[in-house]
């Protein structure tokens, strides 16, 4: 990879021209994980290993040339974007980087993901392990504690937290005494973001904390396109989602799709600097251009055949079980256009969450629409299918400790893992964490734990530990891959050991 985009040309020519504004975010999130997205999850988990090695491992440093990084994370590029557009002088800079610049700047714009380890991996991961806090929240802290942010903050830098882990602090307010942070904007920030910034340029007071209204979320023509290289070549399809489930944020949000036109211009910032893959990120992407809950085939396959005309590779970051299982010759259809070339399989995350049709009618009703709440757990396993016989490899979840679920919920939810022991997959249980309709139902905690739920996890790890060599072997199969396979089958051999020894396979 080189450093090819003007943006980054233009900052590295001009870095004694001090930004006034910086963007970063902790060394957790500025990593491309050796250009495989999913070993990003590492960093939810606590240190296990000496922390040397699971930088290494799991987000080690994304290249930079003079602090100025060749990616960054999506979010923050989209923040960049929109402030440049505003007039603002900005610079985004790694966070090992930051005492090069903040000298001179007068405010330090901070993305996050999970800024004090409470996200649903992340605490599930620390619950379970009980050895400490999770690298994200440990790296999240750093970087607000570095000397050179308390110094650049005793002579009136401001600082202004946002990203998908913002509402976390509003669960903590003290943090932002102790980590120094002036402001916390939760929500789609584009059509507030300049004038909070400007705010801390001006000296003004800023809010503790601004939750971005409804009538504040950007329409498609006021989100700007990314004009310098997100991470591992993600890009934005679209925003909102239309299943409503009562645990998530998104659904709150209107249904938006961008039109191909600004999915290209943005692929193609991430190929000038030989970024040759693409993640498509939505909420669904099988829903790409349709209003409702049924794919529109013509819509997602143009999207992906434009796609495969310029990167090598092209993967999800969502879809949903109840969109693959409707129409699975589109799936098919589409197996056949991401996999040309040297592609041997896409992953997505997906969401099975329970196994009980009762609590799903509760909680979610309609993630298994067009089918009935009753039907899921065969919606689940056609799905699934569907997925294996096309070599898209879902990462999926579970929802421990949901509100109301009962121990008939739990056993459903067993009963659908044993019948999917058979499906190239992985299946991660997550305790459940308020957000969203019930963001005021209680946290789930490892002392919660029934023994049927302790069952449950077990099988989870049973199954992931019978799949994950499987998955390894494709995943880590080009060259790169090849040279660092062998760590990461040392480190499954340990957790193996560990659940041997624990008696847990």
């Amino acid at each position: 990879m080189s450093f090819k985009s003007p943006r980054i040309l233009q900052a590295i020519r001009a870095v004694k021209l001090m930004a006034e504004i910086l963007l970063t975010a902790d060394r957790t999130l500025m990593s491309n994980y050796h250009g495989k997205e999913f070993l990003g999850f590492g960093s939810t988990a606590p240190p296990i290993l000496p922390e040397c090695i699971i930088k290494a491992l799991f987000f080690p440093p994304v290249k930079n040339k003079r602090g100025i990084p060749l990616e960054a994370p999506y979010g923050l590029r989209k923040v960049e974007a929109k402030l440049i557009e505003e007039g603002f002088n900005v610079l985004t800079v790694d966070p090992d980087g930051l005492c090069s610049f903040i000298d001179e700047a007068k405010a330090l714009g901070v993305y996050t993901m999970d800024p004090l380890g409470w996200g649903p991996s992340s605490t599930t991961f620390a619950s379970i392990m009980k050895v400490g806090e999770p690298c994200t929240a440990i790296y999240f802290r750093r970087l607000l504690t570095k000397p050179e942010v308390r110094r650049a903050r005793r002579r009136g830098l401001k600082v202004i937290v946002g990203g998908p882990g913002a509402w976390q602090l509003k669960h903590k307010p003290k943090a932002l005494n102790d980590y120094g942070i002036d402001c916390v904007i939760d929500g789609e920030a584009e059509r507030v973001v300049g004038r909070i910034f400007r705010m801390a340029l001006n000296g003004d007071e800023l809010p503790k904390f601004y939750d971005v209204d409804l009538k504040d979320v950007p329409s498609v023509d006021e989100i700007p396109d990314i004009i310098s290289p997100s991470v591992n070549g993600l890009i934005e399809i679209g925003r909102g989602c239309c299943r409503g489930c009562h645990f998530c944020d998104v659904t709150l949000r209107p249904l938006r799709w961008y039109p191909y036109e600004k999915i290209l211009r943005e692929l193609k910032v991430n190929l000038r600097v030989g970024i040759r893959q693409a993640i498509l990120h939505a909420e669904d992407v099988l829903l790409y251009g349709s209003n409702n809950t049924v794919p529109r085939d013509d819509k997602v396959l143009k999207l992906h055949e434009l796609c495969k005309k310029y990167v090598d590779s092209v993967c999800w970051s969502h879809a949903s079980l109840a969109a693959i299982a409707v129409n699975p010759k589109l799936v098919r259809v589409l197996s056949e256009v991401i996999l040309s070339g040297r592609q041997r399989m896409w992953g997505a995350q997906i969401g099975i969450e329970t196994g009980s049709p009762k609590l799903l009618k509760k909680v979610m009703p309609a993630k298994a629409h067009p089918f009935k709440p009753e039907d899921w757990p065969n919606v689940v396993r056609t799905a699934i299918g569907i997925a294996h016989d096309n070599n898209l490899v879902p990462a999926c979840t579970l929802i421990v400790g949901l509100p109301e679920e009962t121990e008939d919920d739990v056993v459903k939810t067993i009963e659908l893992i044993d019948d999917l022991r058979r499906y190239r997959s992985l299946i991660v249980p997550l305790f459940f964490v308020p957000l969203g309709k019930i963001k005021n139902k209680d946290w789930f905690k490892v002392e919660h734990m029934a023994e049927l739920q302790k069952e449950l996890l077990v099988k989870c790890l049973r199954h992931d530990v019978h799949w994950v060599k499987d998955i390894m072997g494709e995943y880590f199969s080009d060259l790169r891959g090849a040279l660092i396979k062998p760590l990461y089958q040392l480190f499954m051999k340990a957790i193996e050991r560990e659940a041997r020894r624990r008696k847990v396979i």
